[in-house]
């Protein structure tokens, strides 16, 4: 008898080993699932990143727009131009939200500052935020969010201005 409790001692010990690396791949494959983009179903990758934000005339000179969706923030500058930045800090890529009664981004996790163009005011953050390219058709502010264009400052040319009729 010591020896069929033996060996079913052991069928018994590698049965739990089996299921315990079953159940773990399991876990895994629901964490990676969790973690992988999703794009929504009947458009493309490339229709999903194309966000229509609004006619030009609904944003205000100096105010900043939060698109959820598109995880990006739309700011129309003073001069009338748009700048689309992303929302998360060049330092740990934090969330950065908009406060608007210190006109600036200020990041939660380790008080970076940035302007109304991204740029930074305050570090430990390295780099002004990162943009996604801004098109303007018809009087229509659509921005393009396949690909963020790392930047190290805020420059002229990175502005998309309205075209005056």
């Amino acid at each position: 008898m010591d020896k069929e409790t033996s060996s079913r001692r052991s069928f018994l010990n590698k049965l739990w080993l089996v299921l315990g690396g079953v159940a773990f791949a399991e876990l895994l494959a629901m964490v990676f699932a969790f973690f992988r983009p999703r794009t929504p179903r009947g458009t493309t990758a490339s229709e999903a990143s194309i966000i229509t934000a609004g006619a030009v005339d609904n944003f205000e000179p100096e105010t900043v727009t939060a698109f959820v969706r598109g995880k990006f923030y739309l700011a129309r500058l003073e001069d009338g131009g748009f700048l689309a930045m992303s929302r998360r800090c060049t330092h740990l890529s934090c969330t950065v939200p908009w406060v608007a009664s210190d006109n600036k981004f200020i990041c939660p996790c380790h008080s970076s500052e940035f302007d109304i163009r991204g740029e930074v005011a305050n570090p430990p953050a390295p780099r002004a935020l990162d943009l996604y390219r801004v098109e303007i058709q018809n009087n229509v502010v659509r921005v393009d969010t396949s690909k963020a264009e790392r930047r190290s400052v805020f420059a002229a040319n990175q502005v998309t201005y309205p075209k005056k009729a």
